[in-house]
């Protein structure tokens, strides 16, 4: 399998998004990747919803992978909402009528629901290790001046140390300390997202590591009880790491992420 790409127009500066495409599709994905990677690193989990008929966007982000912008800023995480908002309608025109499909892992899982909130809904909504909770760890790092660098610990993503290593030789993603602003854009996103309403009667999957560092799992469980809908199911993966999709585990949540699309769609 493939990917290409197309450039939008974005709010910050162009916008590269990534696409695997399939011939006759049945619905179109819109996928949001984490802080300081990049979409490039969701081939295998396109390939899964191609498998099932999806055709998927993937936006990297403003500041990240090969978009424009100045390296892992997420200070204005409502531009990169407003930016994937524009995937969203590149994918729709160019599939009009079929269902649209969001997912969000992490930073992703904030920009995600942000969309649900501030847009039409989606057919259906896929979050994983979402950090709409934020991180009570990183968040007192704000109180602290100067604030210290503090590099992701790629520990943090996976039991499969391969995953580490692949992310470290990555020459697209980030590899510096997390900055002041973009924690403080975090923070902010969060707390919007706690003021701006359920997830309504969006079918939504919350998939989650139970040691996840990064986005963690009791921090995340008390937003999603104020942002969940009447059609949130939830499950969460015993030992797994923050990178679900790339657990040691990861086919069997591939597997509960199609199994749920193909339900909640209609597809088999």
């Amino acid at each position: 399998m493939s990917s290409t790409t197309t450039t939008l127009k974005g709010q910050i500066g162009e916008v590269v998004v990534h696409r695997w495409d399939v011939d006759d599709p049945t619905f179109a994905v819109i996928l949001a990747h984490g802080f300081g990677e990049h979409a490039g690193r969701y081939a295998h989990v396109a390939a899964a919803l191609n498998g099932i008929g999806g055709t998927v966007y993937a936006p990297d982000h403003a500041g990240h992978g090969l978009s424009g912008g100045e390296r892992a800023r997420a200070d204005k995480a409502e531009d990169m909402v407003t930016d994937f908002a524009a995937v969203g309608e590149l994918a729709q025109s160019e599939h009009p009528g079929l269902p649209l499909v969001v997912v969000g892992h992490s930073l992703g899982g904030i920009i995600a629901t942000r969309y649900v909130q501030r847009y039409a809904p989606p057919a259906a909504l896929v979050l994983s290790g979402p950090v709409i909770g934020g991180n009570p760890g990183f968040s007192a790092l704000l109180t602290m001046d100067p604030m210290p660098d503090v590099p992701l610990d790629p520990a943090a993503l996976s039991r499969d140390p391969k995953v580490g290593e692949a992310y470290l030789a990555d020459e697209l993603v980030y590899h510096g300390p997390l900055q002041r602003e973009s924690l403080q854009g975090l923070v902010d996103e969060v707390e919007l997202i706690a003021q701006g309403g359920t997830l309504g009667e969006v079918p939504t999957l919350w998939i989650h590591g139970s040691l996840d560092p990064l986005a963690p799992y009791d921090a995340t469980a008390a937003a999603i009880e104020v942002v969940k809908g009447p059609k949130l199911e939830a499950k969460s993966y015993e030992g797994a790491m923050h990178e679900i999709f790339n657990e040691t585990n990861q086919d069997e949540v591939l597997a509960d992420v199609t199994a749920f699309l193909t339900r909640t769609l209609g597809l088999d």
